[in-house]
């Protein structure tokens, strides 16, 4: 039977490229044309570098001229005039020519392109035009090892993109198509496609109030974990993101991407079992209330099983057809995660997973199902090789690809004989919850892909980006889209060097130093966690430090955060000591304070430059954040001691820790509160949207979800979050009640802080005080003063 097994899924694993190459054949066949293509590759470059809009040459070519594979080739262009172009950049999309133009760039010119809140891009190494530099004679070509480049995570459109307009997301689009990305995620806009379905199932708008979330917290209405939490949906809401996905997706078929598009996973409203009251509807347990609070939790799911199901979803796709046309055959599909089936019965699951798939091609007879992978991992439990196998063969090869979505730290194709023969997508996951700090793991970056790609009976077709927030660590994110056109891997701290070199848009040894420190030590976390930014200035504790453990207020605060780790697998990795509490830290403090010195005396070559700008506050925020940790700590430790005059003084210090780097952040304008919450407010075509997109802004990156008088949510400070008027308030009364405890020799007052705490915070979600979004202050010269402040 052993033997027999791995034939099959040898078999399984050979047969997989031939059925994906069939998808990818009739996808190719329906592309815009090389004019639309090549235009399209234009517009970006005229974006990106308008002095230099002439000086390049794009042409679109078949992958007969690429050994059958996608690739772009760079070559010197034959000059017909002076001001002609100087280089030809030919592709089999227009991804592959823009990625061949960043290519070009940056290796030729020394050109570095990130997000605009990540230092933006570094362009003034390129030559004037007419002296751009030459390529070898026979040209360069670059062949893509797998298919695919996938981006985006489910909730990154809450985390990232909840608040963009067309300008901000005609700019991200140009970043993927430079990033070489030629698979992405389209969800904008749903809930009104959704609208229009479940109308047509009887379902009024005055129902579906109650079924969709507010802005910031739609992915995770869409998986089914909460409902009605920050709505309603106004219609000027709907309208418009419908409109909006109308451009993405136009522009996205333009440079010649494969968007892919949501599908039904049986989530569904209330009322739906009301109007087909013999359907198989059930009632879901609670995802991370804090009191099982149903007007927001336990959502309803149908069963995929029940013939409403393949009619719901038929009539999903077929609308969205209808809508935005035939753009896509890839849909992605979640239904069994963070929530398992029923049984484990094999026959069972194997039944769920062609419901699911029926229901997709039904509505499009060449639906591929694209699936999330984190259930095997979160869930592993229940998903046993049995269970895995049953869901993963339900559909016909070549019908369902998985994201092995947190390949960078645990990779399931290693443990599972590649998927079983499925086709496979390696992704880096990286973030959580848009938190900021920095982490990495280079390393993986470079060596991860090649080994699963070349590995043996490797059913790999592409690698991916999967983070559930953007816009931070930008060396993560440069080294994987470079994977997605990589044959080997590389030797991370040769390309470091050329890295910094193409930020700063010079070599300066100081940065140079630091950033093969930053490379050994913050880029290399090896203890397979994953990381959620639990420094005490954001993530403080709910900790009662009384040297009696078995305190009511302690328990319940321990019983709690045990609650909270059963609920949401997304803290698995998190520490549950019931001793003092512990930040996330896997390298030597003390050399991330050397890099940050070296940072620092390269200041004077460096001080115009926007992106060491970043790096330096965000160096420097990184170094004093871990500071703080220790500070805490010793608060702690003094109280303990019943030491009152060195509890004030590292309480002081903790708070006064908060001002400063508030101070420091605001010398940026990449981390201010205030672009957040005016990006929000913009979208608001009336006053009523206005309060309550702000609300939603303001919410997400702080409580999170609901509270009671003495309970904070369950994900509070789950998001990036906010320094001096939220977090400076919450360390000082906590303080507050730690010496009074001491000073007046009473029991600390756990709950009181708490209930003070919480009523603060929910008046702050409610606010409408406005917050800068120009920056002040001299970032360098703040940087400094820190460091000898605390660090010297």
């Amino acid at each position: 039977m052993l033997i027999l097994s791995l034939t099959l899924l040898t078999a399984a694993a050979q047969a997989a490229p031939e059925a994906i190459e069939a998808v990818i054949s009739r996808l190719d066949s329906n592309r815009p044309s090389p004019s639309t293509q090549q235009s399209a590759a234009y517009g970006v470059l005229t974006r990106l570098l308008p002095s230099h809009a002439q000086s390049f040459d794009f042409k679109i070519v078949s992958k007969d001229v690429c050994g059958g594979t996608s690739c772009f080739l760079i070559k010197n262009q034959n000059k017909s005039s002076e001001d002609g172009p100087e280089i030809k950049i030919k592709g089999t999309t227009a991804v592959e020519l823009a990625s061949g133009l960043h290519w070009y760039l940056k290796y030729w010119c020394g050109v570095h392109i990130s997000w605009d809140k990540t230092g933006g891009i570094q362009v003034a190494s390129v030559p004037e035009p007419g002296s751009l530099p030459q390529v070898k004679d026979e040209g360069v070509i670059v062949q893509r090892p797998v298919p695919w480049n996938y981006y985006q995570n489910v909730v990154a459109s809450s985390y990232s993109y909840v608040w963009w307009d067309w300008n901000r997301w005609e700019k991200e689009i140009d970043w993927m198509a430079l990033q070489g990305v030629n698979l992405p995620l389209a969800f904008t806009g749903q809930e009104a496609i959704w609208q229009k379905v479940f109308m047509d199932f009887n379902i009024t708008a005055e129902e579906l109030n109650d079924f969709f979330g507010g802005p910031a917290f739609l992915a995770w209405a869409r998986m089914g974990n909460l409902h009605g939490w920050g709505g309603p949906l106004s219609q000027s809401w709907l309208d418009q993101q419908l409109n909006l996905q109308k451009q993405i997706l136009t522009r996205m078929l333009e440079l010649g991407m494969t968007p892919v598009l949501p599908s039904f996973s049986g989530n569904v409203p209330a009322a739906l079992a009301k109007r087909y009251p013999s359907a198989h509807i059930t009632r879901l347990g609670d995802w991370n209330t804090v009191d099982g609070n149903q007007t927001w939790c336990c959502t309803y799911l149908l069963d995929p099983s029940d013939s409403l199901f393949v009619e719901i979803g038929k009539a999903f796709i077929l609308k969205q057809i209808e809508e935005y046309g035939d753009v896509t055959d890839i849909y992605n599909c979640d239904t069994f995660n963070e929530n398992a089936p029923p049984t484990n019965n094999v026959t069972f699951i194997s039944s769920l997973g062609a419901a699911v798939y029926k229901a997709m091609s039904k509505g499009d007879k060449d639906a591929v199902w694209l699936m999330q992978g984190w259930l095997f991992y979160s869930d592993s439990s229940f998903w046993k090789p049995p269970q895995m196998q049953a869901l993963l063969h339900s559909v016909p090869l070549g019908k369902m690809i998985v994201l092995d979505l947190f390949a960078d730290v645990k990779p399931i194709w290693k443990n599972s004989s590649q998927f079983y023969g499925t086709p496979y997508i390696w992704c880096l996951l990286h973030n959580f919850g848009g938190n900021i700090e920095m982490y990495g793991i280079l390393d993986s970056i470079s060596l991860g892909p090649v080994e699963a790609r070349t590995s043996a009976n490797s059913t790999m077709v592409g690698v991916g980006m999967c983070m559930e927030g953007i816009e931070q660590n930008p060396v993560v994110y440069e080294l994987m889209s470079e994977m997605s056109f990589r044959n080997e891997s590389v030797l991370v701290s040769d390309w470091i060097k050329t890295y910094c070199r193409r930020r700063y848009g010079k070599a300066v040894d100081q940065v140079e130093a630091a950033w093969d420190i930053l490379y050994r030590s913050i880029y290399n976390c090896t203890d397979g966690r994953a990381d959620h930014n639990t420094d005490f200035i954001v993530k403080f504790p709910e900790y009662d430090p009384s040297p009696s453990s078995g305190s009511d207020s302690k328990k319940r605060a321990e019983e709690k955060m045990s609650h909270t780790l059963l609920q949401n697998r997304r803290f698995l990795f998190q520490e549950t000591s019931r001793d003092l509490p512990l930040a996330h830290l896997w390298y030597s403090p003390q050399e991330v304070v050397s890099a940050l010195k070296l940072f620092l005396d390269a200041g004077t070559q460096l001080s115009g430059s926007l992106t060491y700008r970043y790096d330096l506050v965000d160096i420097t925020r990184q170094v004093l954040s871990k500071y703080a940790n220790q500070v805490y700590l010793d608060a702690l430790s003094a109280y303990q001691e019943k030491d009152a005059s060195k509890l004030d003084l590292y309480s002081q210090k903790f708070v006064e820790l908060i001002k400063e780097i508030d101070e420091l952040l605001a010398s940026d304008d990449n981390f201010l509160l205030g672009t957040w919450l005016e990006s929000a407010k913009a979208l608001a075509s009336n006053p009523t949207d206005l309060r309550q997109y702000e609300w939603n802004a303001r919410t997400q990156v702080t409580m999170w979800y609901d509270n009671t008088e003495v309970l904070q949510s369950n994900l509070h400070d789950y998001g990036t979050g906010l320094l001096e008027s939220y977090y400076l308030p919450r360390a000082s009364t906590y303080f507050y009640y730690l010496s009074r405890s001491l000073k007046e020799n009473v029991e600390f007052k756990l709950e009181e802080w708490e209930r003070e705490w919480i009523s603060y915070s929910n008046k702050w979600q409610a606010g409408t005080e406005l917050y800068p979004v120009k920056a002040k202050g001299a970032a360098l010269e703040i940087a400094r003063s820190l460091y000898d402040k605390y660090l010297r």
